[in-house]
This record gives structure tokens, sequence and C-alpha cells, in this order.
């Protein structure tokens, strides 16, 4: 069984490219719920655009908080 986060994600292209640059490997960021999250930045890469990354997107990891995969809402 997966479990799921929910979060909204406003992520300049030029804030973006420090990520995939390697100078910061996580997104840290606020699930619609109000937690705290950290995940791997590399997780977004099919969802970067000319803007960066933009949208809501639901986060499935396992039972011990692997990440299993992303979805866009």
């Amino acid at each position: 069984m997966s479990d799921s986060i929910s979060v909204n994600l406003h992520i300049s292209a030029e804030e973006f490219l420090k990520l995939y640059k390697g100078s910061a490997k996580s997104v840290v960021t606020e699930s619609v719920d109000g937690r705290r999250i950290r995940f791997p930045a590399r997780i977004l890469q099919p969802y970067v655009t000319k803007n960066g990354v933009e949208g809501s997107f639901k986060i499935y990891f396992d039972e011990k908080g692997k990440f299993k995969w992303i979805d866009r809402l």
C-alpha cells in the first residue's frame, strides 16, 4: 500500500537550475495539509518547463517513506 502527500509548487527556472547543477539536491516545502517535507529534486525533472516547476502534485511513497512516483494533479 502507498501513502501520498500533496504539494503546490512554484519553483522558478533560475531556482531549479541551482537544483539541477547540484548546489542543492532537495526541495523543502510545505504540504497542502501543513506538514514540512523534503524530497529529491530529481523527481521533478519531467515537469520542468522554461518557467521552472509550477503546479499541484501528489507524491507517493512506500510504508518506509521511500519515494515511489509523482503525479501532476
